[in-house]
């Protein structure tokens, strides 16, 4: 997805296993509303996980939906999550997949990749879209690889039952169990669906940790954390979630990878890179969406 500018979101240092909290602001992006967690004023990256938003939850009327216009990114890896909802990926690799809940789809923009995200079938009815949004830093050493999709139907992803949770297991590897999805870098990705009452200990053998509460409410060291707020844990420290309801929670984390910058779409270890990007862009350089005469603009 286009990565449009918005207001940093407030972090507030804490204490015990939680170092930093983080909550989002919103942002209109007309069609409809993101939460943006990552990157945050403290808080730029959780292991590779660069980009962080928390999409709707949105409801369309018949006609109306995602339009996404083909845009560029290098340097990354997007992958969308859907718990709503149907999004139609088109990309300059000739791909076209849909993404539906549970499912997910991994672009990797390595050297260069444009792609669009549009409403899919359900364009003609009422449709709802809930999701998330995020991108990782590819390591130094694979940030110009070849540009890659790939798609992971939903009953391909583990998952485990245990003491009132329900762990899908994204990315990476956790609860004895390890996920399919390509990773470039020590990953972590999890969907953890918590009843009321229960307690969930997270993997503590990832450097970086970030749990984002999607909905209802948890305790983690006593103190509360409710929807749209993010969770960044203390290296050497387990966290532990306690759901004063039943709740939907998103964990993040990997190892560290280094210093990014981050601008629009473009994610590199160089400076030089992003104004290469910017110039390629604005003189035609990237393979385009086929039969796509649409593209955003660099931003002034």
């Amino acid at each position: 997805m286009s990565h449009t500018e918005a207001k940093q979101p407030d972090c507030i240092k804490s204490s015990g296993s939680v170092a930093l909290r983080i909550e989002p602001r919103k942002k209109d992006l007309g069609e409809f509303t993101v939460r943006r967690v990552l990157p945050a004023a403290e808080r730029k990256m959780v292991g590779p996980f660069v980009f962080f938003d928390h999409m709707g939850p949105a409801e369309f009327p018949p006609g109306e939906g995602i339009q996404v216009r083909p845009h560029p990114h290098i340097g990354l890896a997007t992958i969308t999550y859907l718990f709503a909802g149907e999004i139609m990926h088109r990309d300059s690799l000739g791909y076209v997949q849909a993404i539906r809940p549970g499912a997910i789809n991994l672009m990797t923009a390595g050297r260069g990749i444009v792609h669009s995200e549009r409403a899919g079938e359900d364009l003609d009815t009422v449709s709802y879209l809930h999701g998330i949004q995020s991108w990782i830093a590819l390591p130094t050493d694979q940030e110009e690889c070849a540009p890659e999709f790939l798609h992971y139907a939903a009953d391909s992803l583990p998952q485990i039952e245990a003491e009132g949770s329900t762990v899908r297991v994204i990315m990476g590897e956790a609860y004895g169990h390890s996920s399919p999805v390509k990773t470039y870098s020590s990953t972590l990705y999890l969907e953890c669906l918590l009843t009321a009452g229960a307690t969930l200990s997270l993997p503590d053998n990832y450097q970086e940790l970030a749990a984002y509460v999607v909905s209802g409410e948890v305790q983690i060291d006593g103190q509360n954390y409710p929807a749209g707020v993010m969770a960044v844990a203390t290296g050497g420290e387990t966290v532990k979630l306690q759901a004063s309801a039943d709740s939907r929670v998103m964990v993040v984390g990997g190892d560290a990878l280094g210093k990014r910058t981050v601008w629009w779409n473009f994610v590199s270890s160089s400076r030089e890179r992003i104004e290469q990007a910017k110039l390629d862009w604005t003189e035609g350089r990237f393979e385009m969406v086929p039969g796509d005469k649409e593209f955003i603009p660099l931003p002034e």
